[in-house]
């Protein structure tokens, strides 16, 4: 078996002495890994880094087989992402997130939207709005998406301003107020395509509240698994 695909690099694994373990974010073939041979060379090693794009082929006898990869690099960022101790935390949090997907299973939009993220880290201004927007999308794709569409008590789709812990859904003002201390706070960006560069930070952390909130419940305590370390570094940095 053989295919080609773009790919973001989220990590490699020592193998033997000289081999590593890639693992790539691939655009038509989801979350998969590869054997590099002569992965650990000094060619090799500046390629094989967490936020790089890559040209992956790979081979296989058969399809359940780990197989082997043959990478050529496309965009090396490691040297903008050394830059900034936010940017690296980004990046992090970004392959940790992109870790919960099934393997080799393809989800193009969370791939093209991490692709759009990682050249963005560096830019304070734009990229924890895209962050918490990467982190919506992900709740979709496992299953998990908030209804933001209209109001959860009245169905209506004004000053919705609120999102119910138990439920996901929206919450308007009116209906919410008598219980906004057990309601999270919908950040307004969220809901009115506001661009990145003109959310206020302190709806960019109700964002991070948002989305940490269900991520937490349902996806990291249901796999018995931490939130990533990378992620409250990056929340801390902002």
């Amino acid at each position: 078996m053989e295919w080609r695909d773009e790919a973001l690099v989220l990590g490699v694994r020592r193998h033997g002495e000289s081999s590593v373990i890639a693992e790539l974010m691939t655009r038509a073939h989801g979350r998969h890994a590869g054997m590099v041979r002569s992965g650990r060379s000094r060619a090799m090693q500046p390629v094989l880094q967490p936020g790089n794009s890559v040209d992956a082929i790979w081979r296989a006898r058969i399809e359940e087989h780990l197989g082997l990869y043959a990478i050529e690099a496309t965009r090396l960022r490691t040297s903008v992402l050394m830059d900034s101790s936010q940017a690296l935390h980004g990046v992090g949090l970004v392959c940790a997130l992109l870790r919960l997907l099934p393997e080799r299973e393809p989800h193009p939009m969370l791939y093209d939207m991490a692709g759009v993220i990682v050249d963005r880290l560096h830019e304070d201004g734009i990229a924890p709005a895209l962050m918490v927007r990467f982190e919506m999308a992900l709740l979709v794709e496992l299953g998990f998406g908030l209804d933001l569409s209209c109001c959860a008590s009245t169905g209506g789709t004004q000053e919705l301003v609120f999102v119910s812990p138990k439920s996901g859904r929206a919450v308007s003002r009116l209906a919410g107020e008598p219980w906004r201390d057990r309601l999270l706070v919908l950040p307004a960006f969220l809901t009115d395509n506001e661009p990145e560069s003109m959310v206020a930070r302190e709806n960019v952390q109700a964002g991070f509240r948002l989305t940490g909130f269900f991520l937490g419940r349902d996806v990291f305590a249901a796999r018995g698994v931490p939130m990533p370390d990378a992620r409250a570094a990056y929340i801390a940095c902002l």
